[in-house]
């Protein structure tokens, strides 16, 4: 991979001072910062998994309610994504992700302090809401430097290593309940890296907004902004199916830890299959990086969501048998993260590329539609469970076909376009 540099250019907002005398940032530094930082929003779901059996005994919760710690956090970072993105528009991304962390780390803290399971959620929802910067920003930070495949490329690299952290994330929980002994270390875990995060950002990152493309921070123009990012028919109906598709995956992480620990018996083991599943999907990610320059987002993702329709179909057959064991799930369940591996990212980057002007209002716009729509989603499958894997398998198969369907809409019954040079 290029380690490219950045240097300033007439367009560009100057690099502050504390950067003045540093070596500029390369690609691969930026790969690396961008996929920690919206990993620590995936750290702040599946860390806390393996301790929501013993969060639901100490704070007397029964039954699937324990599954909001989860979803909370998951519907209000869909929510908070529509606020970060507009004042990155006009202030810069730095200044706005300094903010999203800062809440973060406090909010970790407050989540440690709580002393209700109402209390807790509220937090979970707010300390989500926070979060939505480091969601939202960092597809702004990559499209305000390139464009095309190319970004496509740089994304699936950032999901190779974001992905390592849900691959890790439980066993990190459930190593930290045993050194510790208490579930409320995981919140006390989640802030100490948000604290590493700030500081890198603060020392690395310059501003990557363009002097040319700042924004006003006027309702109107606002508006008119996020309307036409989720508006546009070429990408809305990416953003749609991104939503669906991840709404499924929401609902087995939702629902993973009842699923594995008590359809399938494996609840120790619960943290290596979480990570097999994960891994499976970095892999993906990875693979796509190498080969979608060559092959175009399009080809790749359209391909891949194909597949995903076929072994969810197979999924759905299995997990109707009365028997189905570990051994057909888990397989299954990680050939449809892999393939998730070639579409998120694609479709992402199809969905923000003709916004590289309001990349901040886009990625905001579109996150907020793609997480909202999928929490929400994944809320609904993952208090489906039923004591068996037919509800999950059922939501995979008819997220997949409906996503389907909206590609078809935003490519006008075409599908396989060619690859996409970079813009810049």
């Amino acid at each position: 991979m290029r380690n490219e540099t950045w240097s300033d250019d007439e367009g560009e907002v100057r690099r502050p001072s504390s950067l003045a005398k540093r070596a500029p940032i390369g690609e691969r530094e930026l790969i690396w910062m961008m996929a920690l930082l919206m990993a620590l929003n995936a750290f702040g779901i599946d860390a806390i998994l393996p301790a929501l059996d013993d969060l639901a005994v100490d704070l007397g919760i029964a039954g699937n309610s324990r599954q909001f710690v989860v979803g909370a956090y998951l519907l209000a970072t869909g929510l908070g994504t529509l606020v970060p993105g507009s004042f990155a528009d006009r202030f810069g991304r730095r200044p706005v992700l300094f903010i999203a962390l800062g809440a973060y780390i406090v909010f970790s803290i407050g989540c440690a302090l709580a002393t209700s399971f109402e209390a807790l959620v509220a937090l979970r929802a707010v300390q989500g809401f926070c979060a939505a910067g480091i969601v939202a920003l960092p597809p702004a930070i990559i499209r305000d430097r390139v464009g095309g495949d190319r970004m496509a490329r740089m994304m699936s690299l950032i999901f190779v290593i974001f992905l390592l952290v849900p691959a890790i994330a439980p066993s990190i929980g459930q190593g930290v309940i045993e050194l510790f002994g208490d579930w409320r270390w995981i919140f006390a875990a989640m802030a100490a890296a948000a604290i590493v995060m700030t500081a890198w950002v603060h020392w690395r990152l310059p501003e990557t907004l363009h002097a040319r493309d700042r924004q006003e921070v006027r309702l109107r123009p606002i508006l008119r902004n996020m309307t036409s990012a989720v508006t546009l028919r070429e990408t809305i109906g990416y953003t749609l199916g991104s939503a669906l598709v991840f709404g499924g995956l929401f609902g087995f992480i939702n629902s993973s830890q009842q699923l594995i620990g008590e359809a399938f018996g494996a609840g120790d083991n619960f943290p290596l299959i979480f990570a097999i599943c994960a891994a499976c999907m970095a892999l993906a990610n990875w693979s796509n990086s190498r080969i979608v320059e060559r092959f175009g987002a399009r080809r790749v993702s359209h391909a891949a969501l194909f597949v995903f329709i076929g072994v969810a179909a197979v999924q759905l057959y299995f997990a109707s048998q009365p028997d189905e064991s570990l051994w057909t799930f888990v397989p299954l369940m990680a050939a449809n993260m892999s393939l998730l591996g070639f579409i998120g990212a694609n479709f992402g980057s199809i969905a923000l590329q003709p916004f590289r002007h309001i990349a901040g209002a886009a990625s905001s716009a579109q996150g907020f539609l793609r997480m909202t729509s999928g929490a929400a989603l994944g809320a609904v499958i993952g208090f489906a469970y039923d004591g068996t894997a037919r509800p999950l398998a059922l939501a995979l198969l008819m997220t997949a076909v409906l996503t389907l369907g909206f590609v078809l809409f935003s490519e006008k019954g075409e599908l396989f376009g060619p690859p996409v040079p970079d813009d810049d």
